[in-house]
């Protein structure tokens, strides 16, 4: 009963962290792709517009690689299907998402750590610093766990 509760209550303050931060983390990603390579974007019409002049100016180069893409995907799907279909193990998982997206505690509400994952978001709201500083902290320590020591921590 608590997790059905928790869940959505969790997703919501997820998503609301999302929503704040996101905005400013998209407009400094902007300013940097901007540094970068000249191209001024503010909003969606912008990144459009750059989309449509990038496919005007390499037509060719676009062909191309969807004509390379096919049979190289066609060969990979037909010598290697049943390696791309192999499930992932959860800890791997929980390791990319602890460094990418650990500050947000991502990796403890995949792992149904509910309470952890608020207390994250917490953190992340106090001193954001520590908390991705600690989801890394979780990377390292799943990563050198064996599949074993890792599945009491499912739950």
């Amino acid at each position: 009963m608590k997790q059905k509760i928790l869940v959505p209550l969790a997703v919501f303050l997820v998503v609301l962290v999302a929503l704040t931060f996101g905005e400013t983390i998209g407009h400094e990603l902007l300013l940097w792709i901007e540094d970068l390579t000249g191209l001024v974007l503010h909003n969606f019409a912008d990144v459009f517009r750059a989309v449509q002049q990038y496919i005007d100016q390499n037509t060719s180069k676009i062909l191309i690689a969807l004509v390379v893409t096919v049979p190289i995907s066609i060969w990979l799907l037909r010598n290697h299907g049943q390696a791309l279909a192999k499930r992932t193990s959860q800890r791997k998982i929980a390791i990319v998402l602890a460094v990418f997206l650990g500050w947000l505690g991502a990796h403890r509400f995949y792992l149904g750590q509910i309470g952890w994952g608020i207390v994250y978001l917490i953190i992340f709201w106090v001193f954001t610093p520590l908390v991705v500083i600690i989801g890394l902290i979780d990377a390292i320590r799943y990563f050198f766990m064996t599949e074993e020591e890792f599945a009491p921590l499912r739950q």
